[in-house]
Protein backbone atom coordinates (compact mmCIF):
# COMPACT_ATOMS: atom_id res chain seq x y z
CA UNK A 1 0.00 0.00 0.00
CA UNK A 2 1.44 3.37 -0.77
CA UNK A 3 1.32 6.49 0.77
CA UNK A 4 -1.45 7.78 -2.05
CA UNK A 5 -3.89 4.81 -1.04
CA UNK A 6 -3.72 6.00 3.25
CA UNK A 7 -5.75 9.17 2.53
CA UNK A 8 -8.80 7.65 2.22
CA UNK A 9 -8.25 5.71 5.51
CA UNK A 10 -9.30 6.90 8.99
CA UNK A 11 -8.00 7.74 10.72
CA UNK A 12 -6.04 10.18 8.62
CA UNK A 13 -2.04 10.11 8.03
CA UNK A 14 0.32 12.64 8.21
CA UNK A 15 2.09 12.50 4.26
CA UNK A 16 5.32 12.61 4.09
CA UNK A 17 6.93 15.94 2.59
CA UNK A 18 9.88 16.44 0.05
CA UNK A 19 11.60 18.88 3.04
CA UNK A 20 11.21 15.79 5.50
CA UNK A 21 14.37 14.54 6.36
CA UNK A 22 13.71 12.27 8.93
CA UNK A 23 15.80 13.12 11.23
CA UNK A 24 15.69 12.65 15.00
CA UNK A 25 13.18 15.68 16.35
CA UNK A 26 13.22 16.69 20.03
CA UNK A 27 12.08 14.39 22.11
CA UNK A 28 8.10 13.41 22.78
CA UNK A 29 6.93 13.16 26.36
CA UNK A 30 6.75 9.53 27.62
CA UNK A 31 2.93 7.59 26.97
CA UNK A 32 4.07 5.00 29.11
CA UNK A 33 7.39 5.50 30.49
CA UNK A 34 10.45 4.57 29.29
CA UNK A 35 12.71 1.42 31.58
CA UNK A 36 15.88 2.33 32.09
CA UNK A 37 16.34 5.58 30.35
CA UNK A 38 19.69 5.79 31.09
CA UNK A 39 19.77 2.49 28.71
CA UNK A 40 17.55 4.14 25.90
CA UNK A 41 19.83 7.35 26.70
CA UNK A 42 23.30 5.32 25.81
CA UNK A 43 21.97 3.16 22.94
CA UNK A 44 20.72 6.80 21.21
CA UNK A 45 24.10 8.37 21.70
CA UNK A 46 25.73 4.97 19.91
CA UNK A 47 23.52 4.89 17.05
CA UNK A 48 24.48 8.31 16.38
CA UNK A 49 27.69 8.24 16.24
CA UNK A 50 27.76 5.54 13.86
CA UNK A 51 25.05 7.18 11.86
CA UNK A 52 27.36 8.29 8.70
CA UNK A 53 29.01 4.84 9.40
CA UNK A 54 25.40 3.24 8.58
CA UNK A 55 24.34 5.72 6.20
CA UNK A 56 27.48 4.70 4.29
CA UNK A 57 27.31 0.49 4.49
CA UNK A 58 23.35 0.84 3.64
CA UNK A 59 24.53 2.87 0.47
CA UNK A 60 27.22 0.49 -0.35
CA UNK A 61 25.22 -2.57 -0.02
CA UNK A 62 21.98 -0.63 -2.02
CA UNK A 63 24.29 0.01 -5.09
CA UNK A 64 25.44 -3.44 -5.04
CA UNK A 65 22.90 -5.76 -4.93
CA UNK A 66 23.36 -9.59 -4.73
CA UNK A 67 20.56 -12.35 -4.95
CA UNK A 68 20.21 -15.16 -2.44
CA UNK A 69 22.93 -17.38 -1.65
CA UNK A 70 24.94 -15.39 -4.04
CA UNK A 71 25.31 -12.61 -1.27
CA UNK A 72 29.69 -13.16 -0.95
CA UNK A 73 30.55 -9.31 -1.30
CA UNK A 74 27.91 -8.13 1.20
CA UNK A 75 28.83 -11.06 3.39
CA UNK A 76 32.18 -9.80 3.22
CA UNK A 77 31.22 -5.57 3.97
CA UNK A 78 28.94 -6.80 6.84
CA UNK A 79 31.25 -9.12 8.89
CA UNK A 80 34.53 -6.60 8.18
CA UNK A 81 32.20 -4.11 9.89
CA UNK A 82 31.10 -6.21 12.73
CA UNK A 83 35.08 -6.93 13.02
CA UNK A 84 35.63 -3.41 13.21
CA UNK A 85 33.08 -3.18 15.89
CA UNK A 86 34.85 -5.63 18.15
CA UNK A 87 32.39 -8.67 17.83
CA UNK A 88 33.82 -11.78 17.49
CA UNK A 89 33.06 -12.53 13.58
CA UNK A 90 32.11 -16.08 12.41
CA UNK A 91 32.33 -15.97 8.41
CA UNK A 92 30.82 -18.36 5.88
CA UNK A 93 28.58 -19.70 9.10
CA UNK A 94 26.84 -23.15 9.07
CA UNK A 95 25.13 -22.69 5.04
CA UNK A 96 26.89 -24.52 2.08
CA UNK A 97 26.29 -20.86 0.44
CA UNK A 98 28.80 -19.78 2.85
CA UNK A 99 27.12 -16.37 2.51
CA UNK A 100 25.29 -16.49 6.32
CA UNK A 101 27.60 -15.38 9.12
CA UNK A 102 27.33 -14.76 13.01
CA UNK A 103 28.85 -11.91 14.73
CA UNK A 104 29.18 -12.23 18.80
CA UNK A 105 29.61 -10.36 22.15
CA UNK A 106 29.78 -11.61 25.18
CA UNK A 107 29.76 -9.52 28.27
CA UNK A 108 30.34 -10.58 32.10
CA UNK A 109 29.48 -13.87 33.26
CA UNK A 110 26.41 -15.75 32.37
CA UNK A 111 22.88 -13.62 31.35
CA UNK A 112 20.77 -14.30 28.36
CA UNK A 113 21.81 -13.91 24.87
CA UNK A 114 19.95 -12.18 22.23
CA UNK A 115 19.79 -12.56 18.74
CA UNK A 116 19.03 -10.40 15.72
CA UNK A 117 18.94 -10.42 12.40
CA UNK A 118 20.31 -8.56 9.39
CA UNK A 119 19.46 -9.60 5.78
CA UNK A 120 21.21 -8.98 2.91
CA UNK A 121 19.87 -10.07 -0.57
CA UNK A 122 18.63 -8.06 -3.25
CA UNK A 123 16.00 -9.28 -5.83
CA UNK A 124 16.57 -10.55 -9.41
CA UNK A 125 15.93 -7.75 -12.34
CA UNK A 126 14.85 -4.97 -9.36
CA UNK A 127 17.72 -4.84 -6.39
CA UNK A 128 17.05 -3.91 -3.33
CA UNK A 129 13.53 -3.61 -3.76
CA UNK A 130 12.35 -5.29 -0.34
CA UNK A 131 14.47 -2.79 1.31
CA UNK A 132 17.37 -5.56 2.73
CA UNK A 133 20.21 -2.68 2.34
CA UNK A 134 17.79 -0.95 5.77
CA UNK A 135 16.84 -4.58 7.20
CA UNK A 136 21.02 -5.08 7.09
CA UNK A 137 22.14 -2.50 8.68
CA UNK A 138 19.12 -2.33 11.49
CA UNK A 139 20.57 -5.67 12.70
CA UNK A 140 24.49 -3.67 12.77
CA UNK A 141 23.07 -0.90 14.78
CA UNK A 142 20.84 -3.12 17.04
CA UNK A 143 23.99 -5.25 18.30
CA UNK A 144 26.10 -2.49 18.20
CA UNK A 145 23.92 -0.24 20.52
CA UNK A 146 23.09 -3.04 23.03
CA UNK A 147 27.21 -4.04 23.19
CA UNK A 148 27.69 -0.16 24.19
CA UNK A 149 24.87 -0.56 27.02
CA UNK A 150 26.22 -3.92 27.89
CA UNK A 151 29.55 -2.57 28.62
CA UNK A 152 28.39 0.93 30.03
CA UNK A 153 26.23 -0.51 32.35
CA UNK A 154 28.11 -3.85 32.91
CA UNK A 155 25.61 -6.29 31.79
CA UNK A 156 26.45 -10.01 31.79
CA UNK A 157 24.90 -11.38 28.86
CA UNK A 158 25.59 -12.09 24.83
CA UNK A 159 24.44 -10.48 21.42
CA UNK A 160 24.42 -13.01 18.50
CA UNK A 161 23.89 -11.30 14.90
CA UNK A 162 23.11 -13.28 12.06
CA UNK A 163 23.58 -12.52 8.77
CA UNK A 164 20.56 -14.20 7.28
CA UNK A 165 20.86 -15.37 3.22
CA UNK A 166 18.17 -15.91 0.65
CA UNK A 167 14.96 -14.47 2.60
CA UNK A 168 13.04 -13.84 -1.19
CA UNK A 169 12.45 -17.69 -1.54
CA UNK A 170 15.53 -19.38 -0.35
CA UNK A 171 14.23 -19.70 3.40
CA UNK A 172 17.85 -19.04 4.15
CA UNK A 173 16.46 -18.55 7.54
CA UNK A 174 14.90 -21.92 8.00
CA UNK A 175 18.01 -23.70 7.04
CA UNK A 176 19.56 -21.79 9.32
CA UNK A 177 17.24 -22.88 12.32
CA UNK A 178 17.76 -26.16 10.93
CA UNK A 179 21.37 -25.94 11.71
CA UNK A 180 20.99 -24.77 15.29
CA UNK A 181 21.89 -20.92 14.96
CA UNK A 182 19.06 -19.60 17.10
CA UNK A 183 19.59 -22.42 19.74
CA UNK A 184 21.19 -20.04 22.07
CA UNK A 185 18.52 -17.01 22.08
CA UNK A 186 16.37 -16.46 24.48
CA UNK A 187 14.50 -13.95 21.77
CA UNK A 188 14.66 -12.72 18.64
CA UNK A 189 14.13 -9.54 16.81
CA UNK A 190 14.69 -7.92 13.54
CA UNK A 191 12.42 -5.53 11.31
CA UNK A 192 11.39 -4.80 7.91
CA UNK A 193 10.23 -1.50 6.05
CA UNK A 194 7.11 -1.32 3.96
CA UNK A 195 5.10 1.82 2.78
CA UNK A 196 2.94 3.71 5.77
CA UNK A 197 2.23 6.41 7.36
CA UNK A 198 4.90 8.88 8.12
CA UNK A 199 6.83 8.15 11.46
CA UNK A 200 4.50 4.46 11.80
CA UNK A 201 5.53 1.04 13.16
CA UNK A 202 3.91 -1.47 12.41
CA UNK A 203 3.11 -4.86 14.39
CA UNK A 204 1.05 -7.00 12.00
CA UNK A 205 1.94 -10.51 11.22
CA UNK A 206 2.06 -11.55 7.89
CA UNK A 207 1.05 -14.97 5.52
CA UNK A 208 1.82 -17.92 6.27
CA UNK A 209 3.52 -19.47 2.57
CA UNK A 210 3.51 -22.78 0.31
CA UNK A 211 5.73 -23.69 -2.76
CA UNK A 212 4.82 -26.10 -5.09
CA UNK A 213 6.93 -26.86 -8.26
CA UNK A 214 4.52 -28.32 -10.52
CA UNK A 215 5.65 -29.99 -13.76
CA UNK A 216 3.31 -31.88 -16.74
CA UNK A 217 5.29 -34.61 -19.02
CA UNK A 218 3.78 -35.06 -22.53
CA UNK A 219 4.39 -36.36 -26.11
CA UNK A 220 6.11 -34.25 -28.72
CA UNK A 221 4.58 -33.63 -32.50
CA UNK A 222 3.80 -31.61 -35.19
CA UNK A 223 1.82 -29.21 -34.13
CA UNK A 224 0.05 -28.93 -37.93
CA UNK A 225 0.99 -32.28 -39.67
CA UNK A 226 -0.68 -34.67 -36.85
CA UNK A 227 -1.06 -32.42 -33.59
CA UNK A 228 -3.07 -35.79 -32.76
CA UNK A 229 -0.48 -37.85 -32.22
CA UNK A 230 1.21 -35.35 -29.26
CA UNK A 231 0.19 -34.85 -25.52
CA UNK A 232 0.45 -30.81 -24.97
CA UNK A 233 2.39 -30.34 -21.47
CA UNK A 234 1.92 -26.40 -22.54
CA UNK A 235 -1.94 -27.22 -22.55
CA UNK A 236 -1.86 -28.76 -18.96
CA UNK A 237 -0.21 -26.17 -17.73
CA UNK A 238 -2.45 -23.84 -18.84
CA UNK A 239 -5.50 -25.85 -17.68
CA UNK A 240 -4.27 -25.98 -14.08
CA UNK A 241 -3.49 -22.40 -14.18
CA UNK A 242 -7.11 -21.44 -15.53
CA UNK A 243 -8.58 -24.19 -12.82
CA UNK A 244 -6.93 -22.14 -10.33
CA UNK A 245 -8.30 -18.77 -11.29
CA UNK A 246 -11.91 -20.56 -11.24
CA UNK A 247 -10.93 -21.67 -7.15
CA UNK A 248 -10.27 -18.20 -6.59
CA UNK A 249 -13.65 -17.27 -6.41
CA UNK A 250 -14.29 -19.62 -3.18
CA UNK A 251 -11.45 -18.98 -1.45
CA UNK A 252 -11.48 -16.60 1.48
CA UNK A 253 -9.91 -12.85 0.61
CA UNK A 254 -7.25 -13.17 3.09
CA UNK A 255 -5.73 -16.45 0.98
CA UNK A 256 -3.48 -16.18 -2.10
CA UNK A 257 -2.73 -18.39 -4.98
CA UNK A 258 -0.35 -17.23 -7.28
CA UNK A 259 2.26 -18.38 -10.05
CA UNK A 260 4.88 -18.01 -12.86
CA UNK A 261 4.98 -20.72 -16.17
CA UNK A 262 8.78 -21.42 -16.78
CA UNK A 263 9.65 -21.51 -20.14
CA UNK A 264 10.04 -25.36 -20.85
CA UNK A 265 13.04 -26.84 -22.72
CA UNK A 266 12.86 -26.79 -26.62
CA UNK A 267 9.53 -25.10 -27.30
CA UNK A 268 8.96 -24.32 -30.92
CA UNK A 269 5.92 -22.73 -32.40
CA UNK A 270 5.43 -25.93 -34.43
CA UNK A 271 5.90 -29.01 -32.27
CA UNK A 272 3.51 -30.11 -29.42
CA UNK A 273 5.20 -29.22 -26.02
CA UNK A 274 6.49 -32.35 -24.44
CA UNK A 275 7.15 -30.62 -21.07
CA UNK A 276 5.88 -27.14 -19.05
CA UNK A 277 6.57 -26.06 -15.52
CA UNK A 278 4.59 -23.62 -12.96
CA UNK A 279 5.66 -22.60 -9.62
CA UNK A 280 2.38 -22.00 -7.40
CA UNK A 281 2.56 -20.28 -3.69
CA UNK A 282 -0.66 -20.83 -1.68
CA UNK A 283 -0.65 -18.25 0.98
CA UNK A 284 -2.81 -17.57 4.09
CA UNK A 285 -3.10 -16.00 7.72
CA UNK A 286 -1.61 -19.19 9.44
CA UNK A 287 0.48 -22.46 8.44
CA UNK A 288 -2.40 -24.58 9.08
CA UNK A 289 -4.86 -22.45 6.75
CA UNK A 290 -1.96 -22.95 4.08
CA UNK A 291 -2.44 -26.49 4.81
CA UNK A 292 -5.56 -26.51 4.10
CA UNK A 293 -5.79 -24.13 1.31
CA UNK A 294 -3.20 -26.50 -0.85
CA UNK A 295 -5.69 -29.28 -0.36
CA UNK A 296 -7.83 -27.40 -2.30
CA UNK A 297 -5.14 -26.26 -4.91
CA UNK A 298 -3.56 -29.80 -5.69
CA UNK A 299 -6.22 -31.70 -7.54
CA UNK A 300 -6.52 -28.01 -9.71
CA UNK A 301 -2.64 -29.23 -11.21
CA UNK A 302 -3.47 -32.63 -11.12
CA UNK A 303 -6.88 -32.72 -13.00
CA UNK A 304 -5.10 -30.77 -15.54
CA UNK A 305 -3.28 -33.92 -16.03
CA UNK A 306 -5.83 -36.06 -16.39
CA UNK A 307 -7.50 -33.86 -18.89
CA UNK A 308 -5.12 -33.26 -20.91
CA UNK A 309 -3.27 -36.89 -21.09
CA UNK A 310 -0.16 -35.85 -19.24
CA UNK A 311 2.24 -37.25 -16.60
CA UNK A 312 2.56 -34.80 -13.41
CA UNK A 313 5.16 -34.31 -11.00
CA UNK A 314 4.66 -32.46 -8.27
CA UNK A 315 7.77 -31.27 -5.72
CA UNK A 316 7.17 -29.36 -2.48
CA UNK A 317 9.78 -26.75 -2.62
CA UNK A 318 9.16 -25.24 1.26
CA UNK A 319 7.21 -23.14 3.51
CA UNK A 320 7.62 -20.04 5.60
CA UNK A 321 4.65 -19.99 8.51
CA UNK A 322 2.90 -16.95 9.92
CA UNK A 323 4.62 -14.41 11.68
CA UNK A 324 3.74 -14.70 15.69
CA UNK A 325 4.85 -11.62 16.85
CA UNK A 326 5.45 -11.68 20.48
CA UNK A 327 2.90 -9.48 22.88
CA UNK A 328 5.14 -8.37 25.64
CA UNK A 329 7.90 -7.64 23.26
CA UNK A 330 5.47 -6.00 20.60
CA UNK A 331 4.46 -3.88 23.75
CA UNK A 332 7.82 -2.77 24.44
CA UNK A 333 8.46 -1.61 21.38
CA UNK A 334 5.52 -0.02 20.71
CA UNK A 335 5.35 2.15 24.15
CA UNK A 336 9.40 2.83 23.56
CA UNK A 337 8.09 3.98 19.99
CA UNK A 338 5.02 5.88 20.90
CA UNK A 339 7.25 7.63 23.70
CA UNK A 340 10.04 9.44 21.47
CA UNK A 341 9.88 8.35 17.89
CA UNK A 342 5.85 8.19 16.17
CA UNK A 343 2.56 5.73 16.27
CA UNK A 344 1.93 2.20 16.03
CA UNK A 345 -0.26 0.42 13.92
CA UNK A 346 -1.53 -3.37 13.42
CA UNK A 347 -2.54 -3.39 9.33
CA UNK A 348 0.71 -1.97 7.73
CA UNK A 349 3.82 -3.18 7.23
CA UNK A 350 4.09 -6.96 5.81
CA UNK A 351 0.89 -7.85 6.59
CA UNK A 352 0.10 -9.51 3.38
CA UNK A 353 3.69 -10.70 2.18
CA UNK A 354 5.82 -13.60 3.93
CA UNK A 355 9.04 -14.08 4.95
CA UNK A 356 11.32 -16.97 6.44
CA UNK A 357 11.23 -14.88 9.92
CA UNK A 358 8.07 -16.53 10.83
CA UNK A 359 9.45 -20.03 10.90
CA UNK A 360 11.57 -18.65 13.78
CA UNK A 361 8.74 -16.79 15.41
CA UNK A 362 7.20 -20.50 16.02
CA UNK A 363 10.47 -21.32 17.67
CA UNK A 364 11.46 -18.80 20.48
CA UNK A 365 9.79 -15.69 21.32
CA UNK A 366 10.32 -12.72 18.48
CA UNK A 367 9.43 -9.96 17.00
CA UNK A 368 9.67 -8.62 13.34
CA UNK A 369 8.08 -5.43 13.12
CA UNK A 370 7.52 -3.08 10.09
CA UNK A 371 8.43 0.75 10.05
CA UNK A 372 7.11 3.18 7.38
CA UNK A 373 9.45 4.24 4.25
CA UNK A 374 8.17 7.06 1.88
CA UNK A 375 7.79 5.72 -1.32
CA UNK A 376 6.07 6.88 -5.01
CA UNK A 377 2.58 5.63 -6.38
CA UNK A 378 2.41 2.20 -6.81
CA UNK A 379 6.20 2.03 -5.69
CA UNK A 380 5.44 -0.44 -2.74
CA UNK A 381 7.81 -3.63 -1.88
CA UNK A 382 9.09 -5.33 -5.08
CA UNK A 383 8.91 -2.60 -7.34
CA UNK A 384 11.92 -0.23 -8.75
CA UNK A 385 9.98 1.83 -6.90
CA UNK A 386 10.52 0.72 -3.36
CA UNK A 387 14.39 0.25 -4.49
CA UNK A 388 14.69 4.58 -5.10
CA UNK A 389 12.79 4.42 -1.49
CA UNK A 390 14.88 2.17 -0.10
CA UNK A 391 18.18 4.87 -0.49
CA UNK A 392 16.37 7.82 0.88
CA UNK A 393 17.68 9.70 3.79
CA UNK A 394 14.09 9.60 4.98
CA UNK A 395 13.82 5.61 4.96
CA UNK A 396 17.86 5.65 6.54
CA UNK A 397 15.96 7.53 10.04
CA UNK A 398 13.21 5.92 9.90
CA UNK A 399 15.23 2.47 10.43
CA UNK A 400 17.36 3.82 13.25
CA UNK A 401 14.42 5.18 14.86
CA UNK A 402 13.04 1.72 14.90
CA UNK A 403 16.71 0.05 15.73
CA UNK A 404 16.65 2.03 18.68
CA UNK A 405 13.99 0.96 20.31
CA UNK A 406 14.28 -2.86 19.49
CA UNK A 407 18.02 -2.42 20.81
CA UNK A 408 16.17 -1.39 24.03
CA UNK A 409 13.79 -3.78 24.09
CA UNK A 410 16.72 -6.59 23.54
CA UNK A 411 18.17 -5.02 26.46
CA UNK A 412 15.26 -5.07 28.64
CA UNK A 413 15.23 -9.14 27.62
CA UNK A 414 18.76 -9.77 29.22
CA UNK A 415 18.50 -7.90 32.29
CA UNK A 416 14.65 -7.79 33.44
CA UNK A 417 13.91 -11.28 34.82
CA UNK A 418 10.23 -10.44 35.42
CA UNK A 419 9.79 -8.88 31.24
CA UNK A 420 11.55 -11.79 30.19
CA UNK A 421 8.93 -14.39 32.02
CA UNK A 422 6.14 -12.32 30.66
CA UNK A 423 7.82 -12.42 27.16
CA UNK A 424 7.86 -16.08 27.75
CA UNK A 425 4.66 -16.56 28.87
CA UNK A 426 3.00 -14.91 26.04
CA UNK A 427 5.26 -17.37 23.52
CA UNK A 428 3.90 -20.11 25.57
CA UNK A 429 -0.13 -18.66 25.26
CA UNK A 430 0.67 -18.11 21.58
CA UNK A 431 1.72 -21.70 21.21
CA UNK A 432 -1.97 -22.93 22.39
CA UNK A 433 -3.59 -20.41 20.26
CA UNK A 434 -2.10 -21.17 16.83
CA UNK A 435 -2.55 -24.75 17.81
CA UNK A 436 -6.23 -24.28 17.79
CA UNK A 437 -6.57 -22.49 14.32
CA UNK A 438 -8.04 -24.47 11.95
Amino acid sequence: MTTTDLENVSPPVQAWRPEDTGKPTPERPSVGGIFRPDIMAAIEQRIAELDTDLRALSLDIHEHPEIGYEERRTHDVLTNFMDKQGFEVERHYLLPSQTAWKATFKHGRGGRTIGVNSEMDALKGIGHGCGHNLIAIAGVAVACAMKAAFEKFNISGAIELLGTPAEEGGDGKVHLLEQGAYKNMAACIMCHPAPGPKGSVSLSSCLALHRIQVQYFGHTAHAALSPWEGVNALDAAVLGYNNISALRQQLKPTHRVHGIFHEGKDWQTNVIPDFAEFVCYVRAPTRAEVQSTLKRVLPCFEGAAMASGCTIKIEDYGATHDLRQNKALGDEVANIVRSKYGSIDYEWGIKSASTDFGNVSYELPSLHPGFAIPTEENGGNHTPGFTRAAATIEAHYACLDVSKALAATGVRVVIDDRFFQRVRNAFEKDKIIRDMIV
